[in-house]
């Protein structure tokens, strides 16, 4: 199998803004995906979809492919990641170049280490005859048996996971009596690319989990995510991968 890496950069984010670029320790936030994505040896190539042409401009300098800009109509706020990946693939495919798999590395997990796409990806292809992708996952902190969701636009809520123990809803459960529960993060997924291009669905039917490691799987979304990252490199508690190439300055 080969692979290929595919970096997300979308321009105009809101609740952290340009927030794919944003400086961290002197380098843009994409410098860092960019980094951990080749210093891996994993990929074949490291290729960032991207709708800004100064987007593109930052990634060239540090690296990566960026042979197309993404339509804006597939970046925006609420553009479903397989509109952009679908767009990548076949784009590659009718340019003469085919990967057998892709591999999302999103920017905002400055901490996914070139170590942890190895494991993935080392998990990946043992699994690779039984299974379609790969997600990275954590156990939650906040359980969704202790969830609830407003029914219509009424003032009544009900259980987001109605199910019982012993006549005892869930919600009424102790955590330690509650089946174990994970969520994904922002670390890294690895599909096979004909699964994509066929069923127009990223995880396929067969999805198998990749456990991550302390922040392998911290995710920059809010602004206070933002300052614990900070605070994170600042205190040594966390190492970013390895930048070679100068400091980007825009002109």
């Amino acid at each position: 199998m080969n692979c290929i890496a595919l970096i997300p950069a979308r321009a105009e984010s809101k609740r952290v803004p340009d927030k794919n670029i944003k400086v961290l320790a002197g380098h843009p936030l994409l410098a860092y995906a960019i980094a951990g994505a080749k210093q891996s040896g994993v990929f074949d190539q490291v290729l960032v979809s991207t709708n800004s042409e100064r987007y593109a401009e930052i990634a060239r300098q540090y690296g990566a492919w960026v042979p197309f800009l993404r339509p804006d109509e597939y970046a925006g706020d609420t553009s479903p990641d397989i509109q952009w990946v679908f767009h990548a693939l076949e784009w590659l495919e009718t340019e003469g170049y085919w990967y057998t798999c892709f591999s999302i590395l999103r920017p905002v997990n400055p901490f996914r280490q070139p170590e942890t796409i190895r494991r993935a990806w080392a998990a990946f292809q043992a699994n690779a005859e039984r299974v379609d992708s790969l997600r990275a996952v954590q156990v939650v902190t906040e359980h969704p048996a202790k969830m609830w969701r407003l029914r219509g636009t009424s003032s009544d809520m009900v259980p987001l996971l109605p199910f019982e123990f012993e006549d005892a809803p869930w919600h009424d459960n102790q955590y330690g009596r509650l089946p174990t529960v994970y969520v994904q993060n922002a670390s890294l997924e690895i599909a096979k690319a004909d699964v994509v291009l066929a069923m127009r669905r990223i995880s396929g039917r067969a999805v198998m989990p990749f456990m991550t490691r302390g922040y392998e799987g911290f995710d920059i979304n809010l602004p206070q995510d933002w300052t614990e990252a900070e605070r994170l490199v600042a205190t040594g508690e966390v190492t970013l991968p390895r930048i070679e190439q100068e400091a980007w300055r825009e002109i």
